[in-house]
């Protein structure tokens, strides 16, 4: 369960965004993106500008079913921005988002791609969600120009339990025509971010359990919050160090991490 308020979250989205928009201000949108192989970085912008789009449809029309995403992933939706046009073009879309979710409320039904019993099926999954969505993507963004990135530890303590929900849903651990299950007696693994936090995640039952605190483990991953965020989405994250069965925990990223190809 999160601790951040429904309207933490829709700040976040725009002020998120404020800062992708400063850190690639001026920057040559052909640059490649190496954390989104193939990707170059107006690719990117036109993602996270479709991205808060999509989910801005869903909540306003209060969507129950599936809501085509091709302005998400057709790498040729928005081709036509560039350049100031872009910048303005990602500011609108995320302010427009954040007012439509201020418009409707956390907790008006709405669709959503996850499994309805581990996240709410309703407005505030959206905020919740494009908020580290975009915070993901201004690291991805980062990497591309060649600056720092920074993450509040709020923040990034709530991403990683985000993603912590996330690999709960049977997508994430049954078995299935090659692909190995998850779930084995003795196999746990521990996130240790000193100063911010600790969880556990408990795989010998029928299904993953997680929850916040230590616990002996057979793989743990130790680094500051936002190296632990970075770590979990398979992007550069040198300060994180691991111990223990290493192919427990390459599993682990594999299967928790279904969803971002999908």
């Amino acid at each position: 369960m999160t601790s951040l308020t429904f309207e933490h979250y829709c700040h976040q989205i725009v002020a998120q965004t404020d800062l992708l928009r400063d850190q690639v201000g001026g920057a040559d949108t052909g640059i490649p993106v190496p954390t989104c192989p193939g990707w170059d970085l107006g690719r990117l912008l036109r993602h996270v500008g479709g991205d808060h789009r999509w989910a801005e449809e869903i909540v306003r029309t209060r969507a129950v079913d599936p809501v085509l995403d091709d302005g998400v992933n057709d790498p040729q939706a928005y081709t036509g921005l560039d350049g100031s046009t872009l910048d303005g073009w990602l500011g609108e879309g995320a302010a427009r988002l954040a007012a439509t979710l201020r418009g409707t409320g956390p907790d008006v039904r709405v669709w959503t791609p996850a499994d309805g019993s581990v996240v709410p099926q309703s407005a505030g999954f959206w905020a919740r969600r494009m908020t580290h969505e975009t915070v993901v993507h201004r690291a991805d963004a980062a990497f591309a120009v060649g600056d720092g990135f920074t993450l509040e530890d709020g923040l990034a303590v709530d991403a990683v339990e985000e993603w912590l929900e996330f690999s709960t849903v049977a997508e994430a651990y049954e078995p299935g025509p090659g692909t190995p299950g998850l779930l084995g007696p003795g196999r746990s693994l521990r996130l240790d971010a000193p100063g911010a936090g600790q969880w556990f995640v408990d795989l010998t039952g029928d299904r993953p359990a997680w929850h916040a605190g230590a616990g002996r483990a057979a793989v743990v991953v130790r680094g500051p919050v936002t190296d632990l965020l970075l770590f979990l989405y398979r992007r550069p994250a040198p300060a994180v160090e691991t111990r223990g069965d290493a192919a427990l925990l390459e599993l682990w990223l594999r299967r928790t991490g279904f969803w971002l190809e999908a």
